[in-house]
């Protein structure tokens, strides 16, 4: 008797055959497979761009060309090894911008205003910065690179006011009347979009009666590698690129609401 109780007991505690089996697992989705191919294709094509970007120049950076390359990276995913030896960053870039408004039918000019330091704000002890911090920075380092390659005859042109309408074209015709020096097609790149930043900045500050803008660029480089050890040393003193009054300049599409908006906000927080 205990035998067969002892016989049901382990049948019913066995388990069957077909349960035993796993179930095969399903087969993903052909869409399921399309986004991660994708995905894969994507990851690696990133990886390459990367590896272009960052690496001396090639001629494999013409596989994609430099303006495919240049539009993928900028401003994303922009990079260098600037950060690290031999050259690493040694200075801080600073861009200052004043304006003339029109007050009561007069004409007023304004103190500086450092650009930099109102965006530095946004990214400080921010754990997700934003991309806005370090416009003014880039945009300094651009202008004051093209400005230091210009021979002292074209920097006396670049320190003058050309503020008039049609302003630009009246600079490069200055630069033009000059004898001899280089080539300022890549300056007037950099002054153009100095100026037109040097505007918003004025704007957002000062609301829509700004006559005239002027922005100032500084570079300051860090204690000498050298004196690190140095209780006394100090920073070498900053170095400027001069450049006078320009006219205002806005570029098609862009958003005045919308960078008031940001540059004010934080302005007004820094002057609490």
């Amino acid at each position: 008797m205990s035998t067969k109780i002892d016989e049901r007991n382990e049948a019913r505690e066995a388990p069957s055959t077909d349960a035993a089996v796993a179930a095969p697992r399903p087969r993903p989705t052909w869409w399921v497979r399309l986004i991660a191919f994708a995905a894969c294709l994507l990851t690696l094509w990133h990886i390459f761009a990367s590896f272009l970007w960052i690496a001396p120049y090639s001629a494999l950076r013409e596989i994609p060309s430099q303006e495919v390359l240049s539009g993928y990276m900028l401003p994303l995913f922009g990079q260098s090894w600037s950060v690290f030896a031999p050259e690493p960053i040694n200075g801080d870039y600073h861009f200052n911008v004043r304006a003339v408004i029109e007050k009561d039918g007069e004409e007023v000019e304004t103190g500086w205003v450092s650009a930099t330091d109102v965006e530095l704000s946004m990214i400080r002890y921010n754990l997700f910065p934003p991309r806005a911090g370090i416009q003014s920075s880039e945009v300094a380092s651009g202008q004051m690179n093209a400005y230091n390659k210009l021979d002292e005859k074209q920097q006396a042109v670049a320190a003058l006011d050309f503020a008039a309408e049609d302003w630009e074209e009246w600079m490069v015709r200055s630069f033009e009347e000059l004898d001899e020096g280089a080539s300022t097609e890549a300056y007037m790149r950099e002054e153009h979009l100095s100026t037109a930043y040097a505007t918003q900045v004025a704007y957002a500050i000062w609301g829509d009666d700004v006559v005239k803008v002027q922005y100032r660029v500084s570079r300051q480089n860090v204690v000498p590698y050298a004196e690190r050890n140095d209780p006394g040393a100090q920073r070498p003193d900053p170095t400027f690129s001069t450049t006078g009054w320009r006219g205002p300049i806005e570029e098609e599409g862009q958003s005045r609401d919308d960078f008031g908006d940001t540059f004010r906000h934080q302005f007004e927080s820094t002057q609490k």
